[in-house]
């Protein structure tokens, strides 16, 4: 006898949104729900698998039998399957067993549990999103601080190696344990924003939660759902945004997750050249499916919604729109056009963004990474775009990891890797990212990454942290960067927490945390870091002296700072342009003892009525050796007052 009842949460107008592709809420309808009928409690499930011949719900409750609780499909041909089970509740343990076309027996566990076991099994979990949130005065005034205009310094954080427990180092921290040491951390080294990568449930450790299976699921690695809530509630009390990694482009073969979930490909789309992604062996999404469309975009909301994430960046998005990517002629479809673009993907995106933009508005962000030039990414979807509200520069980092590599007598062959970026820094938004990717396989730390001995990488790298600081666009930095981690990232252990212990590692630390002051109270820093007002070169072409000179301008005309790099190992009294009645004052020295740094000062030497490049004024300032010394211009009490007066 059956024991499942007929019971729905779908209305007609549910079904016909997400056959259409345009349902953004499947959470609260698909997955396992608290429910009553007929005065008894329970538990109401539902599931999409319109090819499967049977499909029922087995769990610790009914000894996993597959022959006891069978779910009733919907008579409207939309593959949906539900049923409602008395007297279940939080904590059972559960999985479908999804009778395919050819009688084959698949135990997949629910693609929108909110819980996953962490074991072979994989079971799903009946559990709940509810939370007592304490965070209502970040969420009113959130739109301020992920605006565009304003500072957004992002600390990149893989949850499960940030920090380890001393006494038992192979284990993982809960999320609440996390919090107790992150949110200080962050709040005292000044980032405005961590960026957690992926904290949905995966089933292996390597992929560093790249290979997504629960796709609404947290991962129970470090909790329940409330314990990564709790951990995000202290982060939004203490001023401080939370963007989440999202992984819409692909998902693992696992026996358990969404490969094969009815026994067809139901997904994924069932051309390999584009489904199956040769890199990383996994399967890709077919956006061209609407229903598949509806479950992306509401995992989207649902993360956005009910984990109240400040913004998602989007991983892997130059894969999901080339056909070509890594793929070999012959290997790969022309669209219809003949190009190599995936228009269904590119749909697909300017559907989400456009569907998470008018829902949360400029409460939020969304971030692409992607490497190509493909153009219009965070330009509107009405104009063509792709609606992101920033992107990656990829470039940049690469040009200026490769710069930082050379030698010193080199450099000055290479002098134009770090001025090229101001060719095309304007045409999206850009966040500059120093990410995960650059400090894994092979490819040495940052900090080994620099030329040089000890004394001149560690110059090195606070020099470049300068130059990322003061160029324009939001910024990344990935853990253990800040203090000069000196091993690659091993996501199997806790970062190198007693390097802290050495001044060159010490003095490092400080300097991130004074640049993330610096940024984010200089508003000619962050005011114009989008517009093309907000920089002017002053000198861009020293190659004999590997200097760089340029200007960062706020909205008022007398709010501006100067950022001067000395990228060779000498000191030097270096003359540079200004414009007439301009007065300055040294205001950073990356090479302040405070920071390690040799301790020679940075002075404004001597300021003459004498033109020079191209200014009608000059000043000398004595630069100390691979060094980035900031400047900033004295207000102009005359314009002050006027603006004042102006205003009365």
């Amino acid at each position: 006898m059956n024991s499942v009842r007929t019971y729905t949460l779908f209305t007609d107008h549910d079904v016909y949104l997400f056959k259409e592709g345009r349902h953004y809420k499947l959470y609260s309808k698909f997955g396992s729900h608290a429910a009553e009928k007929d005065g008894v409690k329970g538990i109401y499930f539902s599931v999409w698998a319109p090819n499967a011949k049977k499909v029922s719900v087995i769990g610790n409750f009914n000894n996993w039998n597959h022959k006891d609780h069978i779910l009733y499909p919907r008579w409207d041909g939309s593959g949906i399957w539900e049923g409602f089970i008395e007297e279940l509740s939080w904590g059972t343990l559960y999985k479908y067993a999804v009778e395919t076309a050819r009688g084959e027996i698949l135990e997949k566990s629910d693609p929108y549990a909110l819980s996953w076991e962490q074991n072979k099994q994989a079971a799903s979990q009946i559990s709940t999103t509810w939370y007592e949130w304490n965070d209502q005065e970040w969420m009113e005034n959130r739109w301020q601080n992920n605006s565009l205009k304003a500072p957004l310094s992002v600390y990149e954080i893989h949850l499960g190696s940030w920090l380890r427990d001393e006494k038992y180092p192979d284990r993982f921290l809960n999320y609440r344990d996390i919090a107790k040491k992150l949110v200080p951390y962050v709040l005292e080294m000044g980032f405005t924003h961590v960026e957690f990568m992926p904290v949905m449930e995966y089933p292996y450790d390597p992929s560093w939660g790249y290979q997504i299976t629960g796709f609404y699921a947290a991962t129970s690695r470090f909790g329940s759902p409330q314990d990564l809530m709790y951990l995000i509630d202290e982060l939004h009390q203490n001023g401080i945004g939370v963007i989440m990694d999202w992984v819409p482009s692909h998902f693992p073969g696992d026996a358990n997750g969404l490969h094969r979930f009815d026994g067809s490909y139901l997904y994924e789309h069932e051309d390999p050249r584009k489904g199956f992604h040769p890199d990383w062996k996994s399967y890709i999404f077919n956006y061209g499916r609407n229903e598949v469309k509806s479950f992306l975009i509401s995992n989207a909301m649902f993360w956005l919604d009910r984990y109240h994430a400040d913004g998602l960046r989007v991983d892997a998005v130059t894969s999901m729109l080339h056909l070509d990517y890594s793929r070999n002629e012959g290997e790969w479809e022309p669209n219809i056009y003949g190009g190599n673009v995936n228009l269904e993907a590119k749909a697909f995106l300017q559907e989400f963004n456009t569907a998470v933009y008018k829902e949360f508005g400029d409460q939020i962000m969304t971030i692409a990474e992607e490497s190509s030039d493909f153009p219009m990414l965070t330009k509107p979807v009405h104009d063509g775009g792709v609606g992101f509200g920033m992107k990656w520069m990829m470039g940049w980092m690469h040009d200026t990891l490769d710069y930082f590599k050379e030698d010193f007598i080199n450099r000055k062959f290479h002098h134009h890797k770090l001025t090229f970026a101001s060719m095309y820094m304007y045409n999206e938004n850009y966040m500059m990212p120093l990410s995960h990717d650059e400090v894994v396989h092979g490819k040495a730390s940052l900090i080994y990454k620099m030329k040089g001995d000890e004394w001149q990488k560690f110059a090195n790298l606070r020099t470049l942290y300068v130059y990322m600081f003061t160029h324009p666009g939001a910024k990344l930095l990935f853990m253990g960067d800040e203090f000069g981690q000196t091993s690659e990232w091993n996501f199997t252990q806790s970062l190198d927490w007693h390097l802290l212990e050495y001044p060159v590692h010490k003095g490092l630390q400080k300097l991130v945390k004074e640049l993330n002051h610096l940024y984010t109270t200089e508003s000619a820093l962050y005011e114009n870091q989008f517009d093309k007002s907000g920089f002017e070169w002053v000198e861009a072409d020293d190659l004999e002296n590997s200097v760089y000179v340029y200007l960062r301008k706020g909205k008022r005309r007398d709010d501006i700072c100067m950022v001067i790099l000395n990228l060779a190992p000498q000191v030097l009294d270096y003359k540079i342009g200004i414009h007439t009645a301009t007065h300055w004052e040294v205001v950073f020295n990356s090479d302040d003892e405070k920071y390690s740094g040799s301790g020679v000062d940075a002075e404004i030497l001597d300021q003459k009525h004498e033109g020079w490049m191209g200014h009608p004024e000059s000043l000398t300032v004595k630069l100390p050796p691979l060094a980035g010394i900031i400047l900033r211009q004295k207000k102009d009490k005359k314009y002050k007052l006027h603006r004042i007066k102006h205003k009365r």
